[in-house]
């Protein structure tokens, strides 16, 4: 199954459509993709697994590999590091992401295949489909939907399913 976001904020889910969020300076080619951009990466992109906050409510239903994080959990997105856009522990000696965040965007994480397979240093880590905050505001690059709108897709995806970027 492919999931779809569109660039201009919709997302189709099992047939409907609802509201995503996506980059805050819009969606470009992967190709042209730079780490700190602002922008969501348009093309096709493995749904890889799930990483969940325990304290903030039940593990979501889903067959896709689920993982608690941790408040020492966090995401490599200093180009140029060993494991750049890859999980880290925190404290980490170069610039990572925390993945226990107050504001609750990460309290449910798909990580998605985007320049994992090696991670090319500078092409953009860390593309995410998370939880949106209040009023859609624009993501760091990620894809954001609300919490009963993750937990449909989460019901539904399975291992070897993607997601679609797409210009509307």
């Amino acid at each position: 199954m492919i999931f779809t976001a569109m660039s201009d904020g919709r997302f189709e889910l099992a047939g409907r459509w609802t509201r995503c969020a996506l980059g805050k300076n819009g969606v470009r080619p992967a190709s042209d993709k730079r780490e700190g951009d602002g922008a969501s990466p348009l093309g096709t992109w493995a749904i890889r697994r799930m990483l969940y906050r325990p304290d903030r409510g039940p593990v979501p239903v889903t067959v896709l590999p689920a993982t608690p994080i941790a408040p020492n959990d966090g995401w490599c997105d200093a180009a140029g590091d060993r494991l750049y856009n890859q999980p880290v522990p925190l404290p980490y000696p170069a610039s990572a992401e925390h993945l226990w965040r107050e504001d609750g965007v990460y309290d449910l994480i798909v990580i998605l295949g985007h320049n994992d397979d090696p991670p090319i240093s500078g092409m953009g880590s860390a593309i995410f489909l998370h939880l949106a905050r209040p009023g859609f505001t624009g993501t760091e690059g990620c894809i954001a939907l609300t919490r009963p709108d993750l937990e449909a897709l989460l019901a539904l995806a399975s291992p070897g399913d993607s997601l679609a970027i797409v210009q509307a």
